[in-house]
């Protein structure tokens, strides 16, 4: 199966190459422009594909395996799952490495150094390529996933985090936090493209794939920012009231939500992409961070450094609480969409660094 998996990402990945060279051939851009408008982000056009309906899940996670991690008692940071090869990539930041797990196995199959201060990371399968933010050497590393190697590094970034791909335009945007930027990388050859002044730190940074717009916290703004992808320029900014220091976010792309959480009055808040209001303001654990979408059982996890993993289910446009475990610095989250099993990585429990998996109810 591992090995369909990868023949058919190859396949895709030498599929995208040729429409985009075809679409350059040409002088054609095959990619649409950011739909943002001040009011939406979401095309009039737009019609969501049919969700089945769910009743509402039984609270609660289980914890079905604990499993002991390298490295040093100290922070992790983002994760990132690559269904296709069944891994999950976990910065462990302030050991300056990345671990690479494998969840068919239960193992760690890899530890890879030479990131230090490792923040934001992601999975792109489509060109075999992993990018982690080395935030302490103020750079970008590009590991391929066949060899576990460091291929290139994109230097001149004060602060990488946070880690999109902009599919249809075959970019990768980083968000420089510090230096208040997302900067735009050419997977294609490992280059800077572009850097574009955000005007306030940059929190997380993701695409949405249905207003083909790259979106950014600025967390010193509390806004959400919109780039159009095509020309690397800013085209809206969205006001996020009730927010303070909005740092993690992920995406309801069906559904038309963003999930943000805001570190500095430890709120989540649910933003309607189809009217850019604020639909749910939820109080959390202290410290929240990193968030993880489960798309096909509408649940949201999220993470805080108070110490505590809150689960959600999607009710509607409104999200539910369906139970919270106790977690020592549960600073990130992630969830596997083929088993949705939920990783829970922690920096110290009796002095190592330990693997959480937790089941949802059902």
């Amino acid at each position: 199966m591992r090995r369909l998996s990868v023949r058919v990402g190859a396949m895709c990945a030498i599929a995208f190459a040729a429409f985009m060279s075809y679409g350059a051939a040409f002088g054609q851009t095959a990619a649409p422009s950011c739909s943002a408008r001040a009011t939406s982000m979401t095309p009039a056009e737009f019609q969501a594909p049919a969700r089945a309906p769910q009743s509402a899940p039984k609270s609660g996670l289980t914890l079905v395996k604990t499993i002991p991690l390298p490295g040093p008692a100290n922070r992790f940071d983002y994760q990132s799952v690559d269904p296709t090869m069944g891994r999950i990539y976990m910065n462990h930041m302030n050991a300056g490495t990345m671990l690479v797990f494998n969840a068919d196995s239960g193992r760690v199959i890899a530890e890879i150094s030479g990131v230090p201060r490792a923040t934001g990371v992601l999975a792109i399968p489509a060109h075999h390529q992993v990018y982690v933010s080395a935030a302490g050497a103020h750079e970008v590393a590009i590991i391929d996933d066949r060899t576990l190697k460091i291929t290139d590094r994109v230097s001149g970034i004060d602060f990488p985090d946070g880690i999109a791909w902009a599919t249809d335009v075959d970019k990768v945007f980083v968000s420089d936090e510090s230096g208040g930027a997302d900067v735009v990388i050419d997977p294609n050859t490992a280059a800077k493209r572009a850097t574009i002044a955000l005007g306030g730190e940059a929190g997380n940074t993701h695409y949405d794939s249905v207003s083909h717009c790259i979106l950014v916290a600025v967390q010193t703004r509390n806004e959400l920012v919109a780039i159009d992808p095509a020309s690397e320029r800013i085209v809206q900014r969205y006001a996020l009231p009730g927010s303070d220091h909005p740092h993690g976010f992920t995406i309801d792309q069906v559904g038309r939500l963003a999930f943000i959480s805001c570190e500095g009055n430890n709120v989540l808040l649910v933003l309607d992409l189809r009217t850019m209001t604020i639909v749910q303001k939820l109080k959390v654990t202290e410290g929240p961070d990193v968030l993880a979408w489960d798309a096909d059982w509408h649940r949201l996890y999220v993470a805080s450094e108070g110490g505590a993993l809150a689960a959600f289910w999607l009710d509607g446009a409104l999200l539910r609480p369906i139970g919270e475990v106790r977690a020592p610095k549960a600073h990130t989250v992630a969830v596997d969409p083929r088993t949705h099993l939920v990783y829970l990585p922690l920096e110290n429990v009796d002095g190592h660094p330990q693997l959480r998996i937790y089941a949802p109810a059902q």
